[in-house]
């Protein structure tokens, strides 16, 4: 079956999705470009002119509720054929995870952006933060449109950052004035030493950057705190390593953890809090089915857990 392109576009009622699909598809370059499947999952502010799209190629379908998001009608959809790319407004009271589950075989997300109005997003992150969360979390460009001259962006920055370190961030004043954000986000310990302390709270921003950069760490040793899980599908001398970690909210708590290796793993017991001194080694681990980042344990005490037990960035 062959590849259709998936451009995906996210974003509650009013934040720009429509107006900028709209020009795009009147775009004369993009007209020129093959033939276009537009699923429409709300129906927004603006209504789109088809007669003003630059190419007649482009197939508009609707999918008026959640309830039709599912394999089996897109996959009708798709049986159409007639179309070679897919360009989708997505409903932003709609869990992405719900699209990405129901795309049928050949479909790959190419692009994925996440639009919102500046004046509204503060109330909507503080009220909604879930589904703000979850429609950051996987953009690739994240756009705050409507946002007015001097601004302070860091509130907004940081928001984006907590979900994701690596999107492109975008502030929008008007038509053809846009600002890339260039905010550096420095990690609060100085990578250049060999030998780096992992305040209780940095923990989550480190937990994250190992698994990103893994190899920016293999060599490194570490001291810091956690808790020990065991698995009986680890051999002797092996643990998980971590904390409880919450990204968004209470909801999303989970164990972040790394694979450990240390001889007296046998008298440790689940739940203890340890305090450890480990080297990093950026290898391919069973556990993890790939290459990730190990710690070497040189070092283990009990330890008063760290307060608050649950890290967050």
């Amino acid at each position: 079956m062959s590849e259709r392109p998936v451009y995906f576009f996210t974003g509650f009622l009013g934040s720009g999705k429509t107006t900028f699909i709209e020009e795009t598809l009147e775009s004369p370059e993009f007209g020129n470009d093959g033939r276009t499947l537009l699923l429409v999952c709300e129906r927004g502010e603006v209504e789109y002119e088809p007669e003003k799209f630059a190419g007649p190629g482009v197939r508009v379908e609707v999918i008026k509720n959640e309830a039709e998001l599912n394999p089996a009608n897109l996959a009708i959809i798709a049986s159409k054929g007639g179309f070679d790319r897919v360009v989708v407004e997505y409903n932003g009271m709609w869990e992405n995870q719900k699209f990405f589950a129901a795309m049928p075989e050949g479909w790959l997300i190419a692009q994925e952006m996440a639009l919102f109005d500046a004046g509204t997003f503060m109330m909507y992150n503080k009220n909604m933060r879930q589904l703000c969360f979850n429609k950051m979390q996987t953009a690739d460009m994240v756009v705050f449109n409507r946002c007015e001259k001097g601004f302070d962006k860091m509130p907004f920055h940081k928001e984006v950052r907590i979900a994701n370190r690596k999107n492109m961030i975008v502030y929008e004043y008007g038509p053809d004035d846009i600002e890339p954000d260039d905010i550096i986000d420095p990690l609060p310990y100085d990578m250049n030493k060999s030998r780096i302390k992992i305040e209780d709270e940095w923990y989550a921003e480190w937990y994250r950057d190992i698994n990103e950069n893994e190899d920016d760490y293999d060599g490194k040793i570490l001291e810091l705190k956690g808790r020990v899980a065991l698995s009986e599908e680890l051999p002797d001398g092996q643990f998980a390593f971590g904390r409880h970690v919450m990204t968004c909210c209470e909801a999303d708590i989970q164990f972040a953890g790394l694979l450990a290796y240390y001889s007296g793993a046998v008298d440790l017991k689940v739940g203890d809090w340890v305090e450890i001194s480990a080297k990093v080694r950026a290898e391919y681990a069973e556990a993890y089915k790939e290459k990730g980042p190990v710690l070497y344990i040189k070092n283990l005490n009990i330890c008063k857990p760290c307060e608050p037990e649950v890290a967050t960035f």
